[in-house]
């Protein structure tokens, strides 16, 4: 049975920073026309992605277009307007032609929702190292949740093995295996941390990413160009990239849907981890924190003094990754 969020008010490997072609690993976009977008992503990191494509030009967008070899890439949605800046019926007829296209490809009625953030919210994560065991239930609810391709795989929780007496994180194992936890061994999950000064957001040169009120940081699937500069500019390496067209049984399709969250991704662009979204705004926890045997994640509203996560930060000896990265995340980490 799935637990409830109170309802608020009632109480490592650096990625390669070279950025690939406009349509992916995979696509065919000429020279001149690669060149172009580099070009102008460097020169005007602040642009919108409609300025940027009409500076272009229609003829080499429509190039873009039919050079990506994405099934998913259509005409409406690759000239739609910012996020920011649609208003209710657009959101609306968005929402429904994602359900439609999925329903088209995959044969599944999917429902595709837009939950806003909640007034007084503040998002934040806690997870007790001492009670992690390494079992890897919290990555692989997370890829069952949110829809992640399983061909190639793509995790948005990486698993890191360290010695005991260590913190070592570069020198950490995510490939372990066998029976866990192992004798001198401990267990840290790292996924995005939901960063106060996110590194992401202003590396990226078309605005596709962005930190709402409630503090998740989000991705426009829509907007990416996949140029990557997100996914080298985060310390924690918590973004991937779609190189390849992803893959994911009709039968393994979570329903339940949201626009900037878990609905299915087209190749070419960046995805991450963002707090379930689509779960939390409703008032339930995310799907890894409720698949954790051993309650080691904590999480709810750092702005309410009574939840959980907040006591923990006050009262528990708590450690943040890379806190001289100065990124301010809403992850944490803390020992019993």
């Amino acid at each position: 049975m799935a637990r409830h969020l109170p309802v608020v008010g009632s109480g490592n490997s650096r990625a390669d920073s070279s950025p690939p072609p406009i349509g992916g690993a995979h696509s065919q976009p000429t020279p001149a026309i690669v060149a172009d977008v580099e070009v102008e992503a460097f020169e005007r990191a602040q642009a919108t992605r409609r300025e940027f494509l009409q500076s272009l030009g229609v003829a080499a967008a429509g190039a873009a277009v039919a050079s990506s070899g994405c099934a998913d890439v259509t005409w409406e949605s690759f000239f739609q307007k910012h996020y920011k800046k649609l208003d209710v019926r657009e959101k609306r007829d968005i929402l429904r032609r994602i359900e439609q296209e999925t329903k088209a490809r995959y044969g599944v009625e999917v429902g595709v929702g837009d939950p806003r953030a909640l007034p007084g919210v503040e998002f934040g994560y806690a997870l007790n190292l001492t009670t992690c065991t390494g079992c890897r239930q919290c990555e692989y609810a997370c890829a069952a949740e949110n829809n992640t391709s399983r061909d190639p795989e793509m995790h948005y929780i990486r698993v890191l093995e360290m010695e005991a007496s260590s913190f070592d994180v570069e020198r950490s194992e995510h490939h372990y295996e066998g029976e866990v936890p192992q004798p001198g061994k401990f267990y840290m999950p790292v996924q995005c941390h939901q960063c106060r000064n996110p590194p992401c957001v202003s590396a990226c040169p078309v605005e596709a990413t962005w930190q709402e009120p409630d503090g998740i940081v989000v991705v426009d699937y829509n907007w990416c160009i996949g140029c990557r500069y997100c996914q080298a500019a985060c310390p924690y390496d918590a973004r991937r990239f779609n190189f390849a067209e992803p893959s994911i049984r009709p039968s393994e399709i979570n329903p339940e849907q949201g626009y900037l969250s878990n609905r299915i991704r087209p190749v070419g662009v960046v995805e991450k981890c963002h707090f379930c979204l689509h779960r939390v705004r409703t008032g339930r926890y995310p799907a890894c924190l409720e698949a954790c045997p051993v309650g080691a994640r904590k999480f709810g509203n750092l702005l309410d003094p009574e939840s959980e996560v907040r006591r923990i930060l006050e009262t528990k000896r708590v450690y943040v990754l890379k806190e001289e990265a100065g990124t301010h995340p809403r992850f944490y980490y803390y020992f019993d």
